[in-house]
């Protein structure tokens, strides 16, 4: 009996000692993935491309992705003088949840772009109208999966334009409200894991401004999110401009011998590495989860200078840029989720693979080495620096990323 106490008070003390970060509700390391432009459309599902499927949400989990990621549009799918958000659409974000939960997948739904509403309107002064809205929302996305385990994981916002202090302040006013409305509705959103964003999603920013969070009754169950998409020619960049061009080619051992001009001269391994480095000393070291919620580097396809070798280069350095954010993400204490969108690397419909060397990079399997011809990479389309990227770590803006379409 005496060594059965003993060993009660060895493991308490432990807990107690041991931060709640620990038991933060995503996996260990995580390997996760967007259902990007699928739900989040203001038009409604199907506008940005085909609707989501069971067979792709089991071909996700099939895959070994451990984490999907939701975007959703809420203010697109309400009434705007109740607030109250149509039950059709409601019941299709349940669905899609379901098919994720019943393959033991984490979740994590939240409140997206959805024409800007919320993050394209923050100012100085807290917005009545905004308030009432997150306050509305949240309240019946909460009520409606209360009783979900902890697998759940609610996001306030996407991508919030902030760059002051004082704007700082209103969207801690806004996430104020998203707290207390979530842990009102009771049940397990009582302890539920929330999470809310940084200032643009930017590393840099969040570094800066987010010196606080608001406050939660439930203690330690804040998460904090930042997105990567550094460095802007390289992930983002669709054309080249007079201030620089596109860069087709990153990492050690995947720049081009002759094409210095496409190789990428800012934001490379050690780059990333620093970066991450903020927010494990800004949170995670602290107890505070960080999710790297987006990240990807864009498949530059169709250019008529980027065929055959050099294609395969370009897609080998795209598998190891995932490859390289995903260890360093989960080594630093991030969550990495991948940002995709239809046709991409799935087929929407079928869930068959469709960019099988890409899923292998981003779910703990190698990059393609510098030499690949492996079939996935060889149809054509028709030395490292760690310096800082004038978009370091920005969730860049939306109509940048995506084929133009907003995020």
């Amino acid at each position: 009996m005496r060594t059965c106490l003993n060993l009660l008070v060895i493991v308490t003390t432990a807990l107690l000692m041991h931060p709640l970060a620990a038991f933060a509700q995503l996996p260990s390391p995580t390997y996760g993935w967007n259902l990007g432009n699928t739900l989040e459309p203001p038009a409604g599902e199907g506008t940005w491309g085909p609707v989501a499927t069971q067979k792709l949400i089991n071909a996700v989990a099939a895959a070994g992705f451990n984490t999907v990621r939701l975007p959703c549009a809420w203010d697109s799918h309400a009434n705007q003088s109740t607030y109250q958000i149509d039950s059709p659409w409601m019941a299709r974000v349940k669905q899609v949840v379901d098919w994720c939960t019943a393959k033991n997948l984490y979740v994590i739904i939240n409140c997206h772009w959805d024409n800007g509403w919320l993050e394209k309107n923050i100012t100085d002064s807290v917005n009545p109208t905004i308030d009432a809205k997150m306050s509305a929302y949240w309240t019946q996305i909460a009520t409606t999966f209360k009783d979900y385990n902890e697998k759940l994981i609610f996001a306030g916002a996407n991508e919030p334009d902030v760059d002051t202090a004082a704007k700082m302040a209103t969207l801690t006013t806004y996430y104020q409200t998203f707290i207390d409305a979530v842990r009102a509705t009771g049940g397990n959103n009582r302890s539920r894991w929330l999470a809310i964003q940084g200032p643009c999603t930017d590393i840099d920013k969040t570094d800066t401004l987010m010196n606080s969070l608001p406050n939660d009754p439930t203690s330690g169950r804040l998460m904090v999110e930042v997105h990567y998409y550094s460095p802007y020619p390289w992930c983002l960049m669709k054309a080249d401009a007079d201030w620089g061009k596109m860069s087709y080619f990153w990492g050690q051992g995947y720049h081009h011998p002759c094409r210095t001009d496409r190789n990428a001269t800012c934001g490379e391994e050690d780059f990333v590495a620093t970066e991450f480095q903020k927010m494990n000393t800004k949170f995670v070291a602290k107890g505070i989860p960080v999710i790297l919620g987006e990240f990807e580097a864009m498949k530059r396809t169709g250019y008529p200078d980027l065929t055959g070798d050099d294609y395969n280069l370009h897609v080998a350095s795209r598998t190891y840029f995932h490859r390289t954010v995903v260890d360093i993400a989960n080594r630093k204490g991030l969550k990495p989720i991948y940002w995709d969108i239809p046709g991409q690397m799935f087929d929407w419909t079928t869930g068959a693979i469709v960019d099988p060397d890409n899923l292998r990079a981003l779910t703990g399997g190698a990059a393609l080495s510098p030499s690949s011809t492996s079939s996935s990479s060889s149809s054509s389309g028709s030395s490292s620096s760690s310096s800082s990227s004038s978009s370091s770590s920005s969730g860049a803006d939306a109509s940048a990323k995506d084929g133009g379409l907003v995020r």
